[in-house]
């Protein structure tokens, strides 16, 4: 905490130095940027910027999307189905959302919907301080902010802040979601800008208090008191709790060898390094997961990975952008102890450890209105990993684009398959698992009448979770790896249609799977549609937005939750969806803050006490929650 305050005196420091430093800004190898200290300068100048350059600007703009984006995440969770505390875990109803790099991943897949990996860290250029606040209420006993500064300290040279706290205490018992992700960072480049820099430091905790679920589902689904009162609902465990931690150092330079107004080359080098730990913890051993070697569950999974990439950037008006790149990665998964067998040998040793090492080559040209694009990389220390992407976009017109991608992964099986120990005794293995292989085509048609988007996958040696237990009671959860080709396909289609003052957005997918046993499981079809007014009051001082939208998907097998593991398992017993979730809302603007207000799932009382986010997790009551955001410039 000292350090901290440290921190934000520095920030504070810096604020009152920069109305003198920004009246001639640089704008990171775009041209110079003039501001008139008398004037506020446009909203376009406060950039934003991911680790691939893709760069947008400040929105502050009151949409439907940003109704979409006022959640946990904040960003639009269609395809996803939450649970019912904020901060727990989701269901993908989505299959392309279930997506995996290539590289090393840690596993426990349920607790990372909130953790942000290196490619969800911004980068910012702002002509004066840039503050966004996030506020919104929880279920119980709690708040949600987020908080961030940016501040462009010298023109070359910006420096951002920001905490992410979540407590929420639920509805359910032992149903507590305590979450923190703290990041600090910026970017700096020289002032003849042949040298440029983006670092980040992360630390985050993910912490939800694990109940297993609720016993008697017929309590639930009859509505009756006093179950209305869910604290009255009897769940499997009242002392479980898990925890996800992380910490990361990152950083990206590059040096520019050559520039001119036809080419340029550079040179660029990345650090990467992290340490996770996936905790459970439960103060009495429970017999739904089998016998156990200790009274007292404590379990620690550990990972530190260590990466670096080198590499060399050519770009061209007349031959394109070439990139070739090499990478090295050091990575140790590792417990405390080792595990024997009956006649004293080791049966699941301590720890994997591994040096991947990878070449990638790169290759972007533009042709007029077609952009084609295509990448490989492959290791060279035969681990078999591999990603292939070609892409071809054309735009017709500034409103009509079609997109076409083939991509071709072969990717290490998650961690947490191959070697997992536990206290609980069913819950350690080491296996050795072939590499994921998935070939994918995709297919993106924006058109002013609709937009559109195919996807097509080919899986292989496909990776899940599964429970072996006989007696429903028990949860024995294993890993398997499936020997045939799976082929899914879907549909997507969106799109807003306006009159006058009024809005109607749509949003279907449609998913079929080809498969001889029910191993990837998804609800057909799932939909969202919002009706919604928007217009001007208190002599336009304010803009307000009130709408209806609802969404449903088809019944299916969905995965159940396995808080030992922290992931989800395949299960074809019990069915969920088939109910829909409506939600009233009023939002405001006033300046550069947005106000939100909405009646969750307000529907929940008169369609049926069915709804469920996983077979053993109702979803959530009728709630009305409130909170902000607000951007404000100094």
């Amino acid at each position: 905490m000292k350090n901290l305050a440290l921190l934000l005196l520095f920030f504070t420091v810096s604020l009152y130095s920069q109305n003198d430093i920004l009246k001639t800004q640089p704008s990171n190898n775009r041209g110079s940027v003039q501001i008139d200290t008398l004037k506020k300068p446009s909203i376009t100048l406060y950039k934003i910027y991911n680790i691939a350059k893709d760069t947008t600007y400040v929105d502050t703009t009151l949409s439907i999307q940003k109704e979409y984006k006022f959640n946990y995440l904040r960003k639009d969770n269609f395809g996803l189905l939450a649970f019912s505390n904020e901060g727990q875990t989701y269901n993908t109803l989505d299959f392309n959302l279930q997506s995996k790099s290539n590289s090393v991943n840690f596993g426990f897949n349920a607790k990372h919907f909130a953790y942000q990996e290196v490619q969800d860290i911004n980068y910012y250029e702002v002509p004066t301080p840039l503050t966004d606040l996030y506020y919104k209420s929880v279920m119980t006993q709690g708040q949600n902010l987020d908080a961030f500064l940016t501040v462009n300290t010298k023109p070359n040279l910006n420096l951002f802040i920001g905490y992410k706290g979540l407590r929420s205490n639920g509805k359910f018992i032992n149903n507590l979601s305590s979450t923190g992700n703290f990041k600090i960072g910026g970017t700096y480049f020289t002032l003849n800008k042949k040298y440029n820099l983006n670092f980040h430091l992360t630390s985050q905790d993910i912490t939800n208090q694990e109940n297993g679920g609720i016993v008697n589902k017929e309590n639930f689904e009859s509505g009756d008191a006093p179950f209305t009162q869910r604290e009255r609902l009897k769940v499997f465990f009242e002392d479980a709790t898990s925890l996800l931690k992380g910490s990361r150092y990152f950083i990206n330079q590059s040096y520019n060898l050559s520039q001119s107004a036809e080419s340029s080359s550079l040179v660029f080098h990345q650090f990467n390094y992290e340490y996770k730990q996936f905790f459970y913890d439960q103060s009495i051993a429970n017999d739904r997961f089998g016998t156990s070697f200790k009274n007292v569950i404590s379990d620690n999974s550990k990972l530190k990975t260590l990466s670096n990439t080198v590499g060399y950037s050519f770009q061209n008006i007349n031959y394109g952008n070439i990139t070739f790149s090499g990478q090295h990665i050091n990575y140790n998964s590792y417990y405390s102890n080792v595990v024997y067998n009956s006649n004293g040998t080791i049966s699941v040793p301590n720890q994997i450890k591994d040096n991947l090492i990878f070449a990638k080559a790169s290759y972007q040209k533009q042709f007029n209105s077609f952009l084609f694009t295509g990448s490989y990389n492959q290791s060279i220390d035969g681990s078999g990993i591999r990603d292939l992407l070609l892409n071809a976009k054309y735009n017709f017109t500034d409103q009509t684009k079609i997109s076409v991608s083939y991509l071709q992964n072969a990717s290490l099986p998650n961690l947490n398959y191959t070697l997992l120990q536990s206290s609980y005794a069913n819950y350690n293995w080491f296996n050795s698992f072939k590499n994921e292989q998935t070939h994918t085509l995709l297919a993106n048609l924006e058109t002013p009448f609709v937009n559109l988007v195919f996807n097509a996958k080919n899986l292989s040696n496909h990776l899940y979770f599964a429970n072996t237990a006989t007696n429903s009671e028990e949860l024995l959860i294993k890993p398997f790896q499936y020997s045939e080709n799976i082929n899914y396909v879907s549909l997507e289609a969106n799109k807003e249609f306006k009159y006058k003052k009024w809005a109607f957005d749509n949003r279907f997918l449609f998913q079929q799977v080809d498969q001889n046993n029910p191993i990837i499981n998804v609800p057909d079809l799932l939909f969202r549609s919002t009706v919604y007014y928007t217009d001007f009051v208190f002599k336009n001082a304010m803009e307000i937005q009130i709408g209806l939208s609802g969404q449903y998907f088809t019944s299916y097998f969905a995965n159940n939750y396995n808080p030992v593991l922290g992931e989800f398992y395949v299960q074809n017993i019990t069915k969920i969806g088939n109910f829909p979730l409506m939600d009233f809302f009023i939002n405001a603007k006033v300046r550069q803050t947005r106000f939100f207000i909405k009646a969750e799932h307000f529907n929940s009382s008169f369609t049926g006490y069915n709804y469920y986010s996983a077979p053993d997790y109702p979803y959530r009551d009728f709630i009305v929650r409130f909170g902000l955001v607000w951007n404000f410039f100094l």
